[in-house]
């Protein structure tokens, strides 16, 4: 049973974690990424898309890391370029994937509503596997194992490679970067852009292991919990990454209440992860420091 419940939560996180990090790259360049449920729905669709015609997962995963990377691209035109409010600007990209793949999915997918699409098995660990608690971790698919280097590796890049100093300057003192020689605009572009990436293999991981299918709306307010993570582990990859773990969890735990049949309500049950993102943010009021200049649409002329 407590196995059961620790895998439930571990892969209801991967998606908030995928999106999570990717929102923690562009908001260290200081672009806000609000548009992070946008690019969890495009990956899913496009990765869903793909796997439906080419009967592949492994190009439906290529085609939701493209489309990851268009979408933030087109989110770093908008903020970077055009000097939109990026709060605006993340909110339209929202609104457009969410009535773009519900539209394309009823031309898709009409007629096949109850076809599973074949999805991305387990890769199962031989001995590390059967360790208790710790070998959930190595029965997983290869998106957590991907995940797991991803957090591993953006803790040394953000930290202990020029460029992640790089990310953190244009974050924090652009006008600084730019004087030095860095082009922040340039930064800027590849953060995004890899923000797009990182929150579309979160979609895709929906649409190819948790449910294999397309289905409207699937992110289902994933990418806003995401940024409630970034917030709550300050914009750091381990603690973003476990505060993640903290709303899966908690995302497992109302599941199972349901299935136990308690004389609950069940729409108290289903905002439960709502209500604690918002009371874990409420906790950190004044104490979660954002970089400088986050959210400034105004950047060097560089």
């Amino acid at each position: 049973m407590t196995n059961d419940y620790l895998i439930a939560s571990l892969r209801l996180a991967v998606p908030l974690a995928f999106a999570a990090l990717g929102g923690m790259y562009s908001e260290r360049s200081g672009v806000l990424n609000i548009a992070l449920e946008g690019m969890l729905l495009t990956g899913a669709f496009t990765g869903a898309v793909a796997t439906f015609y080419t009967n592949n997962p492994w190009l439906g995963m290529l085609a939701a890391l493209i489309a990851g990377a268009l979408v933030g691209l087109l989110h770093a035109f908008l903020c970077v370029s055009l000097y939109v409010n990026q709060l605006v600007s993340g909110l339209a990209i929202n609104l457009v994937a969410a009535g773009l793949t519900a539209f394309l999915a009823r031309l898709v997918f009409h007629g096949a509503s109850t076809q599973r699409l074949p999805g991305i098995e387990p890769i199962i660990i031989p001995g590390l596997a059967n360790l208790p608690i710790l070998g959930v971790l190595f029965q997983q698919d290869i998106f957590v194992y991907l995940l797991l280097a991803l957090v591993v590796a953006s803790l040394y890049i953000l930290f202990h490679t020029s460029f992640g100093l790089t990310l953190r300057a244009v974050g924090e003192y652009p006008q600084a970067a730019a004087t030095a020689g860095v082009s922040v605009k340039k930064v800027r572009y590849l953060a995004v852009m890899l923000s797009g990436i990182l929150a579309s293999l979160g979609g895709a991981y929906l649409a190819l292991v948790q449910i294999r299918f397309f289905t409207e709306g699937m992110s289902a307010g994933k990418g806003f919990i995401a940024i409630a993570a970034l917030i709550f582990g300050r914009w750091h990859p381990i603690g973003s990454t476990l505060a993640c773990l903290l709303f899966g969890a908690t995302e497992a735990l109302q599941l199972r209440i349901q299935a136990l049949g308690a004389n609950i309500p069940y729409q108290f049950l289903v905002m439960l992860p709502y209500a604690i993102a918002l009371f874990a943010l409420l906790g950190l009021a004044g104490k979660s420091k954002p970089p400088q200049s986050l959210g400034i649409p105004d950047t060097p002329k560089r």
